[in-house]
């Protein structure tokens, strides 16, 4: 059975919003922090071989750069990886290879995750990436978090989102203060457990 890898760059007030737009201009502010160390960092965490789970906007939006990023090894995985991507236009996905989630795609989720391959990394996409927390099909979450804070945008974690327990597994900081915090699914948070916190 594969393991599916939640990976989201975010700010210290949970904002994962990266272009500009719907009333967001802070676009690209990861990149004064990107270094050489922190880039290893993000592909150690990610795997050398792995496959993607995409919303379409984010499977859009990196259809029309990474096939003509170059040759640089995020390039490289990212454009070898199947896609498997949330829509219901499956006919109009260009940029492969791509796999099918079916018009149910939880079921999809679950019936590719049964099956031998690579870890499923989702990226952006954070309705889908709230939707296997919400399943329990979520095996880890790695934090990409930046020191700073941005106000609006964005979260990686909605409003509604329901309670939910996560342990840390590992952290690494970069040299420029970005934290790699890797986290493994544990599940509901049991409702004793919140009611002792807030005792």
């Amino acid at each position: 059975m594969r393991k599916i890898r939640i990976m989201e760059h975010i700010s210290l007030d949970g904002v994962i919003q990266h272009e500009d737009g719907e009333g967001f201009s802070h676009g690209g502010w990861t990149t004064p922090y990107r270094t050489p160390a922190g880039l290893a960092a993000v592909m150690e965490a990610q795997g050398s071989v792995y496959d993607l789970l995409l919303g379409r906007r984010t499977y859009d939006s990196w259809a029309t750069y990474w096939p003509k990023a170059g040759d640089s090894p995020i390039a490289k995985g990212l454009n070898a990886a199947t896609k498997y991507v949330a829509t219901h236009r499956p006919e109009s996905l260009e940029w492969g290879p791509v796999g099918d989630l079916g018009t149910d795609v939880m079921a999809g989720v679950r019936r590719v995750k049964s099956t031998a391959g690579p870890d499923l990394v989702v990226c952006g996409s954070s309705a889908l990436g709230s939707a296997l927390l919400e399943e329990g099909l979520a095996d880890e979450v790695v934090l990409i978090v930046y020191p700073l804070v941005l106000g609006r945008g964005k979260r990686f974690f909605s409003d509604t989102a329901d309670p939910r327990e996560l342990a840390l597994v590992s952290t690494k900081a970069t040299p420029t203060g970005v934290l790699l915090n890797t986290y493994r699914y544990v599940g509901p948070l049991l409702a004793e457990r919140s009611a002792g916190a807030s005792g």
